[in-house]
């Protein structure tokens, strides 16, 4: 699995917890960081989305992070997790900058992945995705990381 993003994630709380997750994953996210670009908003898209596109390995299966995209439950997302990784295709997730994602991005993606509708720091997305592929992976594995439904009151 790919990670390709606008930004570079600096030491911080956020790296940590990213890290945390993703030495965790099997296999580790391959993450690629891209410079974010200054200027009028459909400029900087623009630029960024070339730059997201150009990053992309051949035949990738591309799920774009997006607020519009398909917000999914822990299971379903394992689901699809699952799905994905029999494609025979690098899977790879595209996290845009502060002015979101271009269209031609979201055009692109075979999935768009909403975290819920409340907006997040990019940085802190990358932490959050990475939970989720890990908890995605335990799903799937049977390991009791992750608790279905709710305790009871």
């Amino acid at each position: 699995m790919h990670l390709i993003a606008i930004g570079r994630l600096r030491g911080g709380p956020e790296s940590e917890l990213f890290e945390r997750y993703n030495t965790r994953l099997r296999p580790r996210m391959t993450v690629i960081e891209l410079p974010e670009e200054r200027g009028a908003a459909l400029v900087t898209k623009r630029k960024e989305a070339a730059a997201l596109l150009d990053a992309l390995p051949k035949q990738a299966f591309v799920v774009a992070l997006d607020l519009a995209g398909h917000a999914l439950d822990s299971a379903s997302f394992a689901q699809h997790l699952d799905r994905w990784s029999g494609l025979a295709r690098a899977v790879c997730f595209l996290i845009g900058g502060a002015e979101g994602l271009d269209g031609s991005v979201l055009s692109r993606a075979d999935f768009t992945l909403s975290l819920g509708a409340m907006t997040w720091p990019h940085f802190l997305v990358r932490a959050m995705l990475a939970e989720q592929l890990y908890r995605a992976q335990s799903i799937l594995r049977g390991h009791p990381y992750h608790r279905a439904g709710r305790p009871p009151a």
